[in-house]
């Protein structure tokens, strides 16, 4: 990682409607308006052209996907140039027939496409049936040197692995985008929910100072049914929490947006602060990398025995 000058970075916490369209057109302005406030790389949320469409299995729904890159690529490419900022958008890529990727793209402020990242860690879980739509990624961890800095980007559950984390930093990115889409079960919230969101906010904000890197975690809000178009999933849905955070590279919140209302977080990336931190917490020196080679087994099973046993 080369010491660069510092740059802002914007999340956009936005709400999601039925009519991806709309939805794109609302997104595009908020871009907009993050580059008034200053931003130099602004992250939108996870699959941001639509309500949550993981609440049900339905084949109708893979014609929402993209070919990357193809005309959706060309307008969010266009916006990225009009504003001269760099900018992250997560999208449902459909790779080749029956295949299919939960896809960040990150444009250049040109409007060209500086890196494609598909979401490793794919999740199944009631109302969350992923593996119904989306294929592993391929691509690996990365990062790359934009105009603004060197970034990494990775998809929301891939936020609670610290490997993933790990593997991004140690390609030289200074700030972790994490594009999301998490919620509450309504039933569950008011007995797991706050437990639920310190979590997630810790887990990542831990990856920031194992790791000392910045953290952008970007969230959607509203209580979504997986509606497109009118055709929607019964019942009570998901509460999405917002809560979107960027946390320096001790772990300390800089910006925090609610849990219920459209926000742009805008915050100030600096090299320099990376350094100073990873200086005087030098856990990069002090990683004892001929010992981790068990890292890449499933489990190792029940522990060692003690002595005299």
């Amino acid at each position: 990682m080369k010491q660069g000058r510092g740059y802002r970075i914007a999340l956009v916490q936005m709400r999601m409607g039925a009519d991806p369209e709309k939805n794109l057109e609302v997104a595009m302005e908020r871009v907009r308006e993050a580059a008034g406030l200053g931003a130099q790389v602004v992250c939108l949320p996870e699959l941001f052209e639509a309500q949550y469409f993981c609440q049900r299995e339905d084949t109708q729904l893979f014609d929402l996907a993209s070919a990357i890159p193809g005309p959706l690529t060309e307008r969010i490419g266009a916006v990225a140039a009009s504003c001269g900022v760099v900018l992250i958008a997560s999208l449902f890529e459909r790779r080749a027939a029956g295949l299919y990727h939960n896809t960040a793209v990150t444009f250049e402020r040109d409007g060209s496409i500086a890196s494609v990242y598909r979401k490793m860690h794919i999740p199944d879980d009631p109302l969350y049936y992923e593996k119904y739509y989306f294929t592993p990624g391929d691509l690996g961890f990365q990062s790359v040197e934009t105009s603004a800095g060197c970034i990494g980007t990775l998809v929301c559950w891939d936020q609670w692995y610290p490997e993933g984390a790990r593997l991004t930093a140690l390609k030289g990115a200074e700030t972790l985008f994490y594009p999301t889409a998490i919620g509450w079960h309504p039933d569950e919230k008011a007995e797991f929910g706050a437990a639920q969101y310190d979590a997630w906010q810790t887990i990542q904000r831990s990856h920031a100072i194992a790791n000392g890197v910045y953290v952008a975690a970007v969230n959607r809000v509203g209580v979504e049914h997986g509606d497109v178009r009118g055709d929607r999933v019964s019942g009570k849905g998901l509460e999405f929490w917002g809560g979107s955070f960027i946390a320096d590279p001790f772990g300390r919140i800089v910006a925090l947006a609610s849990h219920d209302a459209e926000e742009i977080l805008v915050a100030d990336v600096e090299p320099s602060l990376i350094e100073e931190t990873r200086r005087n917490w030098p856990f990069l020196r002090d990683r004892r990398i001929d010992a981790y080679g068990d890292l890449t087994q499933r489990f190792l099973g029940g522990g060692v025995r003690g002595a005299g046993r």
